[in-house]
């Protein structure tokens, strides 16, 4: 790789942890289940927060391709490729889910409010958090923590970048899944997890350019 194109996804990486730091700092957090959760839905900060988080994927999987340039012709080749298919699947998996999250329960909020009805609000969220999508969402996200984890590893086998410094983002792609399930400060202390794996990576590519 060229020191211009390991730059690029170094810098593609490092605002892709600023907008995964993002977005759950801005994203509001109320109870879903009432008119509150509607006006959350229905908020400017619901949508940014939301996008914000679509383009850390994308500025994600652009940074990992160069980690990836980093990583050929080392011994850890192999792993990396794994790594690399893995996370761009994952991340493919994930983004329609965010983009119902973002879009489709902006307009639930909404008319949600207008009807002035707290039932037609959680009706109609679970049916888009739950359904069928549910299932793609999932899948990608165990897909994305296991290329994090090769990533983790691949970094640690080559031997031309700090063997440590994939290790935060390998655990924070790890626990994407489970911190959906824990309150407000965890996940945003888990935002801060994913920022500073990303910004590490970047790191690393560029300190150790040959």
């Amino acid at each position: 790789m060229t020191e211009t194109r390991t730059r690029l996804a170094a810098l593609a990486l490092v605002i892709a942890g600023a907008c995964f730091l993002a977005y759950p700092a801005i994203r509001p957090y109320t109870d879903e289940t009432t008119l509150a959760g509607a006006e959350a839905f229905a908020s400017p900060a619901w949508l940014l927060a939301h996008s914000l988080a679509i383009v850390g994927f994308i500025l994600l999987v652009l940074g990992l391709l160069g980690l990836y340039g980093r990583l050929r012709e080392t011994r850890a080749e192999s792993l990396g490729i794994a790594a690399l298919v893995l996370t761009w699947t994952g991340v493919g998996l994930v983004l329609p889910y965010y983009g119902a999250e973002t879009f489709g329960l902006a307009a639930v909020g909404e008319e949600a409010l207008r009807q002035n009805s707290a039932s037609l609000l959680v009706t109609l969220s679970d049916a888009i958090r739950f359904g069928e999508g549910a299932w793609l969402f999932g899948a990608g996200l165990l897909a994305l923590a296991a290329g994090a984890v090769l990533f983790g590893a691949a970094i640690w086998r080559s031997g031309t970048l700090p063997r440590w410094s994939g290790i935060p983002l390998a655990l924070g792609f790890a626990l994407f899944l489970p911190q959906f399930f824990t309150p407000p400060a965890v996940r945003i202390a888990h935002g801060l997890l994913v920022a500073i794996g990303c910004w590490l990576v970047a790191w690393s590519m560029v300190s150790r350019e040959e």
